[in-house]
């Protein structure tokens, strides 16, 4: 990861240079189009754009990303306390009441729930099937 960035960051200073722009003294890698560090913003408005190329709903928000990843995490038994950690939360009260969404156990209660149902209705067709009772007559 370290590599890429440290690309990232020559892209970035050679493209500056071809155009005849100063590098900003920030020295950020993650920048505007001008060298200047990011804001709110300039976030919104670029990954917006990204939502719109990839062909999703308009209404994503990096936000969501927070959520996802929280929730993606837990849902491959990262401790909470650790997800807690990485994502900056001093207690993993807020981490687990605000940000996980674990929907897993939810679907897989409802498919079993489906399951159970359509194995009901199958074994009710199969005592009720009409041709068998005309065979055995």
């Amino acid at each position: 990861m370290v590599d890429v960035l440290e690309e990232h960051l020559r892209w970035q200073k050679q493209e500056r240079a071809s155009r005849g722009m100063e590098w900003s003294p920030a020295s950020c890698v993650f920048t505007t189009r001008t060298g200047e560090p990011l804001d709110a913003a300039n976030v919104r408005r670029d990954f917006k754009a990204m939502v719109r190329k990839a062909g999703l709903k308009p209404e994503w928000t990096p936000r969501e990303l927070r959520h996802s990843f929280v929730s993606l995490l837990s849902d491959h038994g990262i401790p909470l306390e650790t997800i807690a950690l990485l994502v900056g939360h001093s207690s993993q009260v807020t981490t687990e009441a605000v940000y996980r969404k674990q929907l897993r156990p939810v679907i897989t209660k409802g498919a079993e729930a489906v399951d159970d149902i359509f194995a009901e209705d199958q074994e009710g067709e199969e005592a009720e099937d009409p041709g068998e009772s005309d065979a055995v007559a």
